[in-house]
């Protein structure tokens, strides 16, 4: 069976995982590293769009495109557009079987005209990444860890993206929910990310995102480590109250956070 998840080929060369240092402590990151003890770190899991990409409000702009071409939720907008906002991070087609009140039709109409939309804003003004998230990915791949990335988009939103940035050999997998089975908060992604890596436990695994739907999967899938950042739809008390273990600035503060750097 064909898998629509972007697979890209290891290049790292070292033998040993990341072996975190207790005391290290990014800024803005809550007291204690976690709540349990974190062996050595295997697996780094990260989100796409508003954690190492810079969404700058293009999910938003892709809804309002779709909603307009498809006619799904212009009744009453605005409620819908905070529907959006409240489940960033989630699969993109779950979202509008919710607003399409469970018309199947409707739900993938509007979910093909979000992919379209996305697709032209990405064309026309390009990706950007969160500042030092490439440089970040490949001190943590130099330092003998897998990295995946997860996104709620479609295989066809996030390799455009992927492409944009010029990040196809970045990282060690990209997943999107349909190569899971369930998109976030499921626990799918970041354990579909653990089999397809060869990480040996669910304690090796650090699981990072900017939404609390991340953090709920990451929480949920047992991840020794799973880190909010403040770079996209959510604030510190949302993913905090998500069960974050930990909350940094920036996907930047991560080596530190794990003992790579000095804090």
């Amino acid at each position: 069976m064909t898998t629509a998840s972007t697979s890209i080929a290891t290049t790292s060369t070292a033998a040993a995982p990341i072996a975190p240092t207790a005391t290290a402590a990014a800024p803005g990151a809550v007291a204690t590293l976690a709540p349990r003890e974190l062996g050595d770190v295997e697996l780094v899991v990260l989100d796409m769009a508003g954690t190492t990409v810079v969404d700058d409000g293009g999910v938003e702009q892709a809804f309002a495109l779709a909603s307009e071409r498809s006619g799904i939720a212009l009744d009453d907008f605005e409620r819908s557009l905070q529907y959006v906002r409240d489940t960033m991070g989630q699969s993109k087609i779950e979202v509008f079987r919710v607003l399409a009140d469970g018309d199947e039709e409707a739900a993938q109409r509007a979910n093909a005209a979000f992919e379209g939309a996305y697709a032209e804003i990405v064309e026309r003004d390009g990706a950007a990444e969160v500042e030092g998230a490439a440089d970040v990915i490949r001190e943590l791949r130099e330092a003998g860890a897998s990295v995946v990335f997860t996104t709620g988009f479609a295989p066809t939103t996030r390799d455009a993206v992927l492409d944009a940035l010029g990040w196809r050999d970045l990282a060690d997998l990209a997943l999107s929910p349909v190569d899971a089975g369930r998109g976030r908060p499921f626990p799918d992604l970041p354990l579909t990310a653990l089999l397809r890596s060869g990480a040996t436990s669910v304690s090796s695994m650090v699981v990072v995102g900017d939404t609390s739907s991340d953090v709920e999967a990451g929480t949920r899938a047992g991840a020794g480590l799973v880190v909010g950042v403040l770079t996209g739809a959510h604030d510190r008390a949302a993913l905090e109250g998500a069960g974050a273990h930990a909350v940094i600035e920036s996907i930047r503060d991560l080596p530190a956070l794990l003992g790579l750097r000095g804090a």
